[in-house]
C-alpha cells in the first residue's frame, strides 16, 4: 500500500460528494422538508468552505486578492471551468464563467436544483474564510441557467 494519496480535481471530489450527499439531501428533504433540510445544508457547506478558505490562505502564505488569483487554477484543473478574465489588479478580479462543469456534473446526477447549494454557495463563503477584506459581487450563474456566472472580487477599503 503507497503512502502517496492520488491527486483529485476539485470537479472528482465533487463528484464524489454529491454521490454520496446528493442521496442524504433528498432524504432529509423528504423527512424534514425542503426548507428545514436546505438551511442545514447551507450552513454546513458554509462553515466548511470558510474554513477552506482560511487554510487556504494559510497554505499560500498570502490572502492578498492577487494571492486567491493564483488559486483560480484549482477551480479551472481538467477543465472544470472555462474563465473570461476580464480585469486583474491588486484590488480587484473580475471574471466571467462561460463554462461550468460543475453545473454540468449536478445536471448529469439529476441533482441540478441542489448544485447551488452544494457549490455556488461555496464561493462567497471561501472568500469571507480566505480575506474578510476582500467581498465578492456575483449576480448570476449558469448553476441557475444565466448564460456566464459574473464574479467580481474586491478589496475592501476603511
Amino acid at each position: 500500500m503507497s503512502d502517496e494519496t492520488p491527486h483529485l480535481t476539485l470537479l472528482q471530489r465533487r463528484e464524489i460528494e454529491a454521490k454520496i450527499v446528493g442521496p442524504l439531501i433528498l432524504g432529509f428533504i423528504e423527512a424534514m422538508g425542503r426548507d428545514a433540510a436546505l438551511a442545514v445544508v447551507r450552513s454546513t457547506v458554509s462553515k466548511l468552505a470558510r474554513e477552506g478558505g482560511a487554510d487556504l490562505a494559510t497554505r499560500l502564505g498570502d490572502a492578498s486578492l492577487n494571492g486567491f488569483a493564483q488559486t483560480l487554477e484549482l477551480w479551472r484543473e481538467g477543465g472544470a471551468l472555462e474563465i473570461d478574465l476580464l480585469e486583474q489588479g491588486p484590488e480587484v478580479l473580475s471574471f466571467n464563467v462561460t463554462r461550468c462543469r460543475y453545473a454540468e456534473l449536478y445536471q448529469a446526477l439529476g441533482l441540478a436544483d441542489l448544485g447551488g447549494s452544494l457549490s455556488c454557495l461555496r464561493d462567497f463563503a471561501l472568500v469571507e474564510g480566505f480575506n474578510k477584506s476582500i467581498e465578492l459581487e456575483r449576480t448570476q450563474t449558469l448553476m441557475e441557467g444565466a448564460p456566464f456566472c459574473d464574479f467580481r472580487f474586491r478589496t475592501r477599503t476603511k
